[in-house]
This record gives structure tokens, sequence and C-alpha cells, in this order.
């Protein structure tokens, strides 16, 4: 089918729909902000309460600020705003995305997800740390995975040993 081929009307919705395409975002904000109040007006609190501050305090807070910039943005687009195509200083807007890191980076990601428990939190975040490194571009083989294995290190005794966050140590837990 081509553009001649489509109604008039038709045409007339599709060219709306797209000067209008950051209501897309406004329907986002609303329905996540109607599952942030949802999940927060139906928890259970079975702990006592001192004063006006609860645990559905801040979940209540932010469901309510999305609905509330939902509505203040569907209101400015309907009004005519428009929002401005980003003008980034160092990105050329004119090049291709960059794939292979976005893949990349991805990758990483989802690999620490499946090794954080069997490697423990030490190696497996060792790895995210040199993965990422690499695909954003270091090219120092010889340094990048010293540096990955001591913020990793670091970053799991903070966690673990002093803010009381446990991490999963796998293989190294009695080392640690």
């Amino acid at each position: 089918m081509t553009a001649t081929d489509v109604p008039p009307a038709e045409r007339g919705r599709r060219a709306w729909l797209r000067e209008h395409s950051e209501l897309g975002v406004c329907v986002l904000l609303l329905l996540l902000g109607a599952l942030v109040l949802t999940d927060a007006l139906t928890m259970d609190v079975e702990i006592t309460q001192r004063g006006p501050i609860g645990p559905k305090t801040v979940p209540v807070a932010v469901g309510t600020g999305l609905l509330v910039v939902a509505l203040l943005l569907a209101i400015d687009v309907l009004r005519g705003g428009r929002g401005e195509a980003e003008g980034g200083e160092d990105i050329d807007l004119s090049e291709p995305a960059d794939w292979r890191t976005v893949l990349l980076l991805a990758g990483v990601f989802l690999a620490t997800a499946v090794l954080i428990e069997p490697l423990g939190f030490p190696i497996a975040g060792a790895l995210l740390f040199w993965g990422s490194a690499y695909a954003l571009g270091s090219r120092h083989p010889d340094r990048d995975p010293l540096i990955a294995a001591v913020l990793s290190v670091l970053t799991y005794v903070v966690f673990n040993n002093l803010l009381g966050v446990p991490l999963p140590g796998g293989p190294l837990m009695g080392v640690l």
C-alpha cells in the first residue's frame, strides 16, 4: 500500500499521531505511575509505624509524581509543545548508533546476571567492570583486568562488610 492508497482521513490521523508522538511517553508514565501506586497501596505493612512516615510514603509519592508529570506533559503536548531534538555536544547525530558497543554491554550485563551466583560478586563484578571498559573503548589489556579486580573486591568489601548488604562471595567467600 502506497501513500496515495491511504484514505485522506487515515493520512490525517497518522500525521496527527506523528506530530504528537510524545503522548506515548505520557501513556508510559501514566501506566508506570498507576502500577507504582497500586503496588504501594496494596502493600502489607506488618511493622509498627512511628509517626506519619511509613514504608508506603515514598512509593505513593513517586507514583503520584509520575501521574502528575504524565498529566502535565500531555497538556503541554496537546497545546503544541514539542520536545527539541537532542543536540549533544560530543555526539554526531547524523551518525548511526554503535550497535556493537550496545550489544557488547548487553552481553556483559547478561553474563554478570548469570555468573554472579556461581562465581560470586568479586569475580562476576570484575568481569562486569573489565567487559564494560572493553566495550566502551578502553584498550589497555595489561591494566584493565587489574583495575577491574581491585574495583570489584573494593565494592564487595564496602557493601558486604561495611554496609551490611550481603553479596554472594562465591569461591572467594572464605578469603574475603
